[in-house]
């Protein structure tokens, strides 16, 4: 194994940001696509490594990708495709492995369960200084293996394993017992996008400007529930017939939502717009945003929506009470009650003067806790502080 190496005072520190797949709306996958592209390139030499790429055929949907590699681009940042293909595979981490050593790396910052736990192995047998694991949510029960990993191998190897809730945390020290000093919670930040001057969403899809709108922005996964939503929605029609729901984004669920959709009579209410590229014009075309996630991390499209002064409804689950209080910036329930999300929503459809106050407050909140440039300070503050425990001497 090399020896930490000590360079001149003045030198870049040389980061490796590792994540599964590529992309510029993708939760996780766009984190570690702004961090790596976010960094001070006068102290901060960066480079983002992918292990699947091309991407997976059901990923393939995200056409976000050529965006991705576009912002690389721009930002100077370096970009690693490892090329892995299935999961028992060695060498593309090999191929990690040997950047590693050859381009000095100072620190390794994975992200999600699968890069934790091989990046955090490959790191320190290439003699990497620093290395933090960074994992977007906590999913697993019914899954001990993951959480024995995650424990004896992931936070053994990494400096720092870090959280994006405060329950994310609690569940890391109290169920999977990984020693507290090892973990940290780093709320995470966005920059708004800009919504394009002049566009209509409403009226390029044919709604109503007074009929009542819902909407949830992610990928179509099990985990969004979206299933909940859906049935949320059935019920929430029958009180409000002109109720409206736009389903922004893609993935390996929606086929099946689709047919639900058909099978609630929700033909006429529920829009599937795919992936989109202008976001906040969506988010303005809605009343109330929704999240009915049953199990989250924090959620960089809540975040946006509380950007674009929307109330929110949604799931209690993971960091969303972090960046949501009931009853002050939107309303939560419990995971899983489509009659319970529903209520909520009715709720907030019936008096639209809290909502638009709720709207306002979670604005204030997200431009005063969970921004881009406070997130990424704290860790460009965190490799420097790791390096120079490890002799490092690193210009400030």
């Amino acid at each position: 194994m090399r020896a930490p190496s000590i360079a001149r005072a003045g030198d870049r520190v040389r980061v490796v940001t590792l994540v599964d797949l590529l992309s510029s709306t993708a939760g996780a996958e766009h984190f570690a696509l702004v961090i790596a592209t976010n960094l001070d390139p006068a102290r901060f030499d960066s480079t983002l490594c992918v292990s699947r790429w091309p991407s997976p055929r059901w990923f393939e949907q995200d056409t976000s990708s050529s965006d991705a590699l576009a912002r690389l681009s721009d930002a100077g940042v370096r970009f690693l495709p490892l090329r892995r293909t299935r999961k028992m595979q060695a060498a593309p981490w090999l191929r990690l492995a040997r950047f590693l050593r050859r381009e000095r790396v100072d620190v390794l910052h994975s992200h999600k369960f699968g890069s934790n736990v091989a990046g955090s192995i490959v790191a320190r047998a290439a003699g990497v200084p620093v290395v933090l694991a960074h994992e977007h949510t906590w999913s697993y029960e019914g899954k001990p293996w993951r959480r024995v990993l995650d424990r004896e191998v992931v936070s053994r190897a990494a400096d720092r394993f870090i959280a994006v809730s405060r329950q994310d945390q609690r569940r890391m020290i109290d169920v999977e017992h990984v020693k507290p000093d090892r973990t940290m919670f780093v709320p995470i930040g966005i920059v708004p996008r800009e919504a394009r001057n002049g566009r209509d969403a409403r009226a390029e899809l044919g709604i109503p400007a007074h009929a009542p709108t819902i909407g949830v922005v992610g990928l179509m996964r099990r985990q969004k529930a979206l299933d909940v939503l859906l049935r949320a929605a059935a019920r929430v029609r029958s009180r409000w017939p002109e109720l409206q729901v736009l389903l922004v984004g893609d993935g390996p669920e929606r086929a099946s939502l689709e047919a639900l959709s058909s099978e609630l009579g929700l033909e006429s209410n529920a829009h599937f717009l795919g992936l989109r590229s202008d976001v906040p014009d969506i988010l303005r075309a809605l009343d109330i945003a929704v999240s009915s996630s049953s199990f989250e991390g924090s959620p960089a499209a809540l975040l946006e929506a509380m950007e674009a002064g929307l109330p929110v409804v949604a799931t209690s689950v993971g960091g969303i009470p972090d960046m949501i209080d009931s009853g002050v910036h939107g309303l939560l329930v419990e995971p899983g009650d489509a009659a319970a999300l529903g209520d909520a929503i009715d709720a907030l459809l019936r008096d639209p003067e809290r909502a638009r106050e709720m709207g306002r407050r979670g604005q204030e909140r997200r431009r005063a806790e969970f921004d881009l440039g406070v997130m990424i300070g704290r860790f460009e503050a965190l490799y420097v502080e790791l390096l120079e425990q490890r002799g490092r001497r690193v210009a400030r």
